[in-house]
């Protein structure tokens, strides 16, 4: 019979790591005597990032002593104490390739259910010291699981293990995390996963989206994220950067101009997903050349692109483009890429924008004028006054197009005509939200600046849109996804400290830093950091994808090979360094 040898507790400290402050309870050490497990944790316990570890579903950790021994061979340590792999329960017994999700235990006084795997989560290599920990837990099919508490009650070291109930399916829990985390996945397993209704709804959703023929969005676990902040899984329509001719340049408002490319030898251009944006490679002076990323603002055509550019005072790039960039001129341009897209559905849609950000949902309303979409329609804009309002006249126009159109036009600096009813001087708010009647069920996408976003996405969830349904657009860095990671100011991102690099250039387009690489990086992620620029990661080592990163051009390779490969055209930044000059979207 299995058995209870120790009961870890520690509670959440800072921890220095890598010049910074990591809030974690990883470090746990056996302690005396019964303790009383609770709904949440067992006494005394505690974690520092809950939107990972913790709560109800994830109340008690398990690791056992056969892993532990196993890992002191693999690892030739003899300094693996109870509770350094982060683990509440140390058991004699309860094998990961045993132990199925939803199976129930009876220890001590307490009942407990299994309800996934744990979380990969770079913390685990920090206690040991082992760096890639999290992925050698799940490539040697030894990651221990987590618990919910039952009934609650005391345990205590030498109390024996009962099993009260299988679960469900009987999937184990090493099947459920291979499930999840490797290659070749059985549909089968799949299917008999999603019928598992003690599985944590994290995993669950990982499982739907993999049914749905998607790679997981991000770690299981982890709080969901705007679908902007999510990386695609699309071909690109072509590798790299291709030649493409300015066709023309059009003034839309005094600090507005759209851009027509068209390709210099008449082939077709792929088309592109209304919302997407391409990446433009402009040489500008002596210094490396610089990438941004534009929006298509229109329906592509076989041979035309536009988009649109808003001149910042101080933006290199798009002063560039409006002072120096003529009709005729050769750029270089990346293929569409982008995940904020007009879906398929058949739900009522708000297209919501602020300043430039109408250039991606002004794509969305062609594609919709151009189906004549039967569908309503609700299109919010907010700018400055008349003259700084980009694409009035086609957006009217495009609206007029659709049957069930509704139009509403914010103003910040001038009074509306007495005619233009659809005018309105101010700023949309909750109220005026829910007088335009837009209905529950709608599908919402909203560009602009972070704070406009971020209060409209807030009256949309209070008017009683799902989350999922609201979609936003980010132009510049994603927010970061560091967890445990104590926040800083943020500081503008820069070229990396130390001496410069002699190795290929990288391009974070998003950020606007182009710099040298240098072999005193361990990775692509190690590098954008030491610039400063936000980034996303959870395990560190090539497990949890949630760094995936699209590669806009250029050659990888891995110095960590990752358990299971991303799609074609992204790479993990977090195991990656570059063979070739490489530019991201990052």
């Amino acid at each position: 019979m299995a058995t209870l040898l120790s009961v870890n507790v520690g509670m959440p400290k800072d921890v220095s790591w890598q010049g910074r402050t990591v809030h974690t309870g990883a470090w746990k050490a056996p302690v005396p005597g019964p303790r009383m497990v609770r709904r949440l944790n067992v006494d005394g316990d505690g974690q520092g990032d809950l939107a990972g570890h913790g709560g109800e579903i994830r109340a008690v950790l398990v690791y056992q002593l056969q892993s532990y021994q196993y890992w002191q061979k693999q690892l030739g340590r003899d300094d693996l104490t109870f509770g350094i792999f982060g683990e509440n329960f140390t058991v004699d017994g309860l094998p990961d390739d045993e132990v199925c999700i939803g199976d129930r235990y009876r220890i001590g006084e307490a009942e407990f259910e299994v309800t996934q795997p744990r979380v990969t989560c770079y913390r685990v290599g920090m206690r040991l010291g082992e760096p890639t920990m999290a992925s050698l837990l799940v490539a040697h099919h030894r990651p221990g699981f987590y618990l919910r508490v039952i009934t609650e009650g005391r345990v205590q070291a030498g109390d024996e293990i009962s099993l009260t109930r299988k679960g469900a399916e009987e999937l184990s829990v090493a099947e459920i995390d291979a499930l999840l985390y490797l290659p070749g996945r059985d549909p089968a397993k799949l299917r008999k996963a999603l019928n598992i209704p003690a599985l944590s709804p994290g995993w669950q959703q990982s499982f739907r989206e993999l049914a749905a023929a998607q790679q997981p969005k991000q770690e299981p676990g982890w709080p969901g994220e705007r679908a902007s902040t999510q990386q695609p899984r699309e071909e690109p329509g072509w590798p790299g950067f291709k030649t493409m001719r300015v066709a023309r340049i059009v003034p839309e408002t005094p600090t507005v101009s759209s851009i027509y490319l068209n390709t210099t030898d008449g082939t077709p251009l792929p088309e592109a997903r209304p919302g997407q944006y391409l990446s433009i490679r402009l040489a500008i002076g002596e210094e490396a050349p610089a990438v941004r990323s534009y929006s298509l603002s229109s329906a592509p055509t076989a041979s035309t692109y536009r988009i649109s550019v808003k001149h910042e005072p101080h933006g290199a790039v798009s002063s560039y483009i409006h002072a120096t960039l003529h009709p005729r001129d050769l750029v270089d341009i990346a293929s569409a890429r982008g995940t904020f897209v007009l879906e398929e559905s058949t739900r009522p849609i708000v297209l919501i924008s602020a300043g430039i950000g109408a250039t991606p949902v002004l794509a969305m309303l062609h594609r919709l004028a151009d189906t004549r979409d039967p569908r309503p329609v609700w299109w919010i804009h907010t700018t400055h006054d008349r003259a700084h309002h980009a694409f009035a006249d086609e957006a009217h126009a495009l609206l007029a197009q659709l049957p069930y159109a509704h139009e509403h036009i914010y103003y910040t600096s001038e009074t509306p005509h007495p005619d233009e009813p659809h005018i309105t001087q101010g700023r949309p708010t909750a109220q005026s939200l829910t007088a335009m009647g837009i209905p529950t069920d709608a599908d919402a996408y909203l560009c602009g600046p972070p704070a406009f976003m971020d209060d409209l996405g807030g009256f949309l969830r209070d008017h009683g849109l799902r989350p999922e349904r609201i979609h936003a657009e980010q132009f510049s860095a994603l927010p970061a996804i560091n967890p445990g990671v104590t926040p800083t100011a943020a500081i503008r991102p820069h070229q990396p400290p130390g001496p410069t690099g002699t190795g290929p250039l990288i391009t974070f387009s998003r950020s606007g830093v182009t710099t040298p690489w240098s072999p005193a990086h361990a990775s692509l992620l190690d590098l954008a950091e030491a610039c400063d620029i936000p980034t996303r990661w959870s395990c560190r080592t090539g497990v949890c994808h949630t760094c995936i990163t699209h590669l806009v051009s250029g050659d990888i390779t891995y110095a960590t090979p990752p358990l299971e490969l991303p799609e074609p055209g992204t790479i993990l930044v977090c195991c990656s360094k570059p063979s070739t000059e490489v530019v991201l979207d990052l």
